[in-house]
């Protein structure tokens, strides 16, 4: 799907954005004439490439990692210095783990702990460290990639549901106190055809599909056209989030 130019002259952020949501997100932006920056964890490679196949305009790699604070301080300070502003951020990075919510002793503190630095922590330090970049743009939005999980209590692991669901609060939190200068959305999707969940795989997710209403997959692509949607259309909202689940929630 090709967009119109509604983004050019627009900088945007995508953490997480080499690989799955965050990398399908990426092409939509840079389609729509955003300048991207992608932010990635530990595959340079990988972010190379995706940047190397986005239409040509100013596009940046950088690197972060969410339980590093100081990383994210440097990330900041890199799109400070190429760019002055942000316009756009999508928080797309982060971690999860299958255990079985009964199985309390394999999700133990320090586990736990590490899945809400990454899902919740690591998105507020991001959002705090380029805060200024935003409020330099006239026209801010965050976007963070939250999950159903957050408000049905089932999905990956129990901490996992606990840090979607602060991702979530705290997005209606930070439009109330940031407003009007910059938006704040969530996407929240159910299962989706990526690698984020170890040994989910199609046949997985195809017959989870066939018991929601619109009996399809969810692919990355349409996580990250609900992610377009938030950054170019929906201007009069702020502090809610827009569910992409084939109806998973019903």
């Amino acid at each position: 799907m090709h967009y119109p130019k509604d983004l050019n002259n627009k900088i945007a952020f995508v953490t997480g954005g080499s690989n799955g949501i965050g990398a399908a997100t990426v092409r939509l932006l840079a389609d729509a004439g955003a300048q991207v920056a992608i932010g990635y964890h530990s595959s340079p490679e990988r972010a190379e490439k995706l940047k190397s196949e986005l239409p040509a305009n100013e596009h940046s790699m950088i690197q972060l990692s969410l339980e590093d604070v100081s990383s994210i301080r440097n990330a900041a300070s890199e799109l400070r210095m190429m760019y002055g502003r942000l316009d756009v951020l999508v928080n797309s990075a982060g971690f999860t783990r299958p255990i079985p919510h009964h199985d309390i002793a394999t999700l133990d503190d320090d586990l736990f702990g590490d899945i809400l630095l990454a899902n919740a922590r690591g998105p507020y330090s991001v959002i705090r460290a380029v805060a200024p970049l935003l409020k330099a743009s006239n026209d801010a939005v965050v976007v963070s990639v939250s999950s159903i999980s957050a408000f049905t209590g089932s999905g990956s692991n129990i901490a996992y549901c606990a840090a979607k669901a602060a991702l979530d609060t705290m997005t209606m939190s930070l439009a109330r106190a940031l407003g009007p200068n910059i938006r704040f959305l969530c996407v929240s999707p159910g299962a989706v055809a990526t690698d984020f969940v170890a040994g989910r795989d199609r046949a997985a997710l195809e017959k989870g599909a066939k018991s929601t209403p619109l009996q399809r997959v969810v692919e990355p692509e349409d996580v990250a056209r609900a992610i377009m949607a938030c950054v170019t259309h929906l201007k009069a909202s702020t502090g809610m989030s827009i569910l992409v689940d084939g109806g998973r929630h019903l």
